[in-house]
C-alpha cells in the first residue's frame, strides 16, 4: 500500500494549552509503547498510516475530534513523547509544520547514523512524498505540515498536511512504504477528494510517456482517477451530534463503564481511584491499541474519552486523563517485568465492549442527554477548556488578533 487514505478536516483556529499539551504527550507515549509492546513497530506504522485510526487516536488525546489542528497536535505530542525514547522503541519521528518540515532530511541523517540505516535514502524517500502530494498530484492544498516516521527496521510512515486557501479546509495525507512500488507510477492506493476544478496528476500511469509534461484529468469523476475506497470527509460542524457516532458501539461503552457489574474486572477494580468515568476512558483508549481497523469508522465516539479543549461535546476531565496515564503506565511498566495482569485486562475491555455490542439496543434519544450528564459532572473530574483560561495576548501570527494561552 502507498497512500492509505486522506482525510479532508475545517480549519480550527487557537493553541493548544499547555496543561493539555503535556498529557497528550504523555498519554501519546504511553499508547504507543502499549502498541509496540503488544504488536511491534509495524503495525504501529500501519495505524499511523490510517486516517480513521489517526482521528480517533487525536479525539483519545482530547483534542477536537474533527479539526485540522489534530495533526499538528497529534504529531508534535508524539515527537515529543517518541523522541527520549527513540533507541529504547527502535522508532523516530522527524519532521513537522513550516520550517521544522524542512529540517526531516537532515534529521533522518541522524537517523541513519544511529541506526546504520541509509539516511540520504530516507530523506530522498521524503522529498518525494512531499513532491508527489504538491507538486506531481495538484489538488488545490499546498502542504504545510510534512512528518517522517521511521523503525530502526527500515519501515516509515509519512503524516503530511496541506491547506486550501480558498475553502479554508485542511487536507491530511498518509503514506505507508510496506508495499509501495514506485513513486512515479501510481505510488496511491487511493487518493482522491471533493472536486477542486482542474486537477494534475503526473503520476498516473496513463502519464509514463509524458511524465516530462503535464496530464491534466478534468471533470468531477475522471475515469482515470484513482477510485476511491477510504475517505475522512468530516463535517463543518464543531458539536458532537448523534449522526457522527455509532450508537451501538457508544452505548456499549457507556453501558460497560457505567451500568455493567463490574465485579469481574478484579485485577482493574483492585487500582485505586479507579471508577466508572476512568474506565469509560479507558474502554476508548484499549480500543485505540487493540482495536481492527473497521472500529475506526466514527472517529467522533472517541471523543467520549477526554474530549474536548473548546467543551465539544464537554470539557476535557482532568482527573480522569491523569488516571488514563498513571493506568496505562504502570501497565506498561509491569508488562516489561513479567507482570501482564493488568495488560491483559485492558486489552479485555475492548474485546467485552465489542461483545456488549450485540445485546445493545440503541436509543438516540439518550445521547444528548450523555452530553448533558458529563457537562454536568465535568467540574467533579477537573473538566476544564481553553476558555477557562483567562490570560489573553496578541497571537505571535498576527499581532490584529487575541488569543487565549
Amino acid at each position: 500500500m502507498g497512500k492509505t487514505g486522506h482525510a479532508d478536516l475545517p480549519l480550527h483556529y487557537g493553541r493548544v494549552p499547555q496543561w493539555l499539551a503535556d498529557r497528550m504527550q504523555a498519554l501519546g507515549g504511553a499508547i504507543t509503547e502499549s502498541i509496540l509492546i503488544e504488536y511491534g513497530r509495524t503495525e504501529f506504522l500501519k495505524r499511523i498510516s490510517d486516517p480513521f485510526w489517526f482521528q480517533s487516536f487525536g479525539a483519545v488525546l482530547g483534542m477536537d475530534w474533527h479539526s485540522s489542528g489534530i495533526t499538528t497536535s497529534v504529531m508534535g505530542a508524539l515527537k515529543r513523547a517518541v523522541t527520549p525514547r527513540s533507541r529504547e522503541w527502535g522508532l523516530f519521528v522527524c519532521g513537522g509544520r513550516g520550517r521544522h518540515s524542512r529540517k526531516t532530511p537532515t534529521e533522518l541523517l541522524a537517523v541513519g547514523e544511529r541506526t546504520g540505516l541509509d539516511g540520504q535514502l530516507l530523506g530522498r524517500h521524503s522529498r518525494l512524498t512531499a513532491k508527489v502530494d504538491s507538486t506531481a498530484v495538484q489538488d488545490g492544498f499546498n502542504i504545510y505540515l510534512h512528518n517522517f516516521i521511521v523503525s530502526a527496521d527500515g519501515d516509515w510512515a509519512v503524516v503530511q498536511q496541506g491547506m486550501n486557501d480558498d475553502s479554508g479546509m485542511a487536507r491530511r495525507y498518509h503514506w505507508n512504504s510496506m508495499a509501495l512500488q514506485s513513486f512515479i507510477n501510481d505510488p496511491h492506493a487511493e487518493v482522491m477528494g471533493d472536486h477542486q476544478g482542474l486537477i494534475l496528476n503526473m503520476v498516473h500511469h496513463d502519464a509514463q510517456p509524458t511524465q516530462t509534461g503535464l496530464l491534466e484529468i478534468a471533470a468531477e469523476h475522471p475515469e482515470r482517477m484513482m477510485k476511491e475506497i477510504r475517505k475522512v470527509l468530516l463535517p463543518m460542524h464543531h458539536e458532537v451530534r448523534a449522526k457522527d457516532v455509532n450508537l451501538k458501539r457508544l452505548g456499549a461503552t457507556i453501558a460497560l463503564a457505567h451500568e455493567s457489574d463490574i465485579k469481574d474486572f478484579e485485577s482493574l477494580l483492585l487500582t485505586k481511584g479507579l471508577g466508572p468515568r476512568t474506565l469509560q476512558s479507558m474502554v476508548l483508549v484499549s480500543e485505540v491499541i487493540h482495536g481492527t481497523p473497521s472500529r475506526f469508522e466514527d472517529p467522533a465516539r472517541f471523543s467520549f474519552a477526554h474530549e474536548g479543549k473548546d467543551g465539544h461535546p464537554f470539557p476535557v476531565p482532568l482527573k480522569v486523563y491523569d488516571e488514563t496515564i498513571d493506568f496505562l503506565n504502570k501497565s506498561v511498566d509491569k508488562a516489561k517485568i513479567g507482570l501482564t495482569d493488568k495488560q491483559k485486562a485492558f486489552k479485555k475491555l475492548h474485546a467485552m465492549s465489542k461483545a456488549l455490542e450485540e445485546i445493545i439496543v440503541p436509543d438516540p434519544s439518550k445521547f444528548e442527554q450523555w452530553i448533558e450528564k458529563e457537562r454536568k459532572e465535568s467540574h467533579l473530574y477537573g473538566g476544564r477548556t481553553v476558555f477557562d483560561d483567562k490570560k489573553i495576548r496578541k497571537s505571535k501570527d498576527d499581532p490584529n488578533q487575541l488569543e487565549l494561552f
